[in-house]
């Protein structure tokens, strides 16, 4: 029986129905992250990055980009997706923390903070307000509600996958998970909720000045992003 979120994210999951869900996900991603790159040297870490599937359209744009997950089987796969890309690093969480003082200019944690205890989010944020630079910026997206349920999630997937053209696939995908570890875990170890203004002072506990952004990154609209600044 899998017994923790990192657990569960070391092996294959059910959350991506098929190939096209995966891959237009991370597209999605890589394009809103993109976006955010300051500038064409800026040092980049994209922090529980997962599969990172178009990490090198990121890379392309900035000096460096370091992609850390917490997963093993994660890093080995990542570290022979880009083996050719001299732009990207993978790294493990104590290899980030390890790194010096103001080297990023830009940290990225998308669909992280659900998975981690409120204790282990403060030492993130920790973490990269000792790493940012003067200026920097912390990205912390798909944040949950209080009020967000797995109803509203359903759905914002299946908005997705019909704008995206993998309507079918995710019905079936949505089935699936109803006996899957998922749902078992998500229903025995939670998932971690904030309100606005709960993370914005969490935020502001460990030193930012942050703000809640227009709009989340990815597809899920219903969860939030905050933009957090040393």
């Amino acid at each position: 029986m899998v017994t923790s979120w990192r657990e569960f994210w070391d092996r294959d999951t059910p959350i991506y129905v098929n190939a096209r869900h995966k891959a237009r996900h991370y597209a999605g991603l890589a394009k809103d992250i993109a976006a955010l790159v300051p500038h064409p040297d800026a040092v980049v870490l994209d922090h529980g990055c997962g599969e990172a599937l178009s990490a090198d359209h990121v890379a392309g744009l900035c000096g460096r980009l370091l992609l850390c997950d917490a997963s093993p089987r994660q890093r080995e796969a990542l570290t022979r997706r880009f083996s050719g890309n001299p732009a990207i690093a993978v790294l493990s969480p104590d290899e980030v923390a390890a790194l010096p003082p103001a080297s990023l200019d830009l940290v990225v944690a998308n669909s992280l903070a659900q998975y981690l205890t409120a204790a282990e989010l403060d030492a993130c944020l920790s973490d990269w307000r000792r790493l940012l630079r003067p200026g920097g910026r912390l990205i912390l997206a798909d944040v949950i509600p209080p009020h967000l349920g797995a109803f509203a999630d359903a759905a914002a997937l299946l908005a997705f996958a019909r704008r995206d053209g993998f309507l079918p696939a995710a019905l079936l995908g949505l089935a699936r998970t109803l006996v899957s570890d998922y749902r078992s875990l998500r229903r025995r170890l939670g998932l971690a909720r904030y309100s606005e203004t709960g993370m914005l002072d969490r935020l502001a506990a460990a030193g930012f000045a942050a703000e809640r952004m227009p709009r989340n990154l990815g597809h899920n609209q219903g969860r939030m992003a905050f933009s957090a600044r040393v």
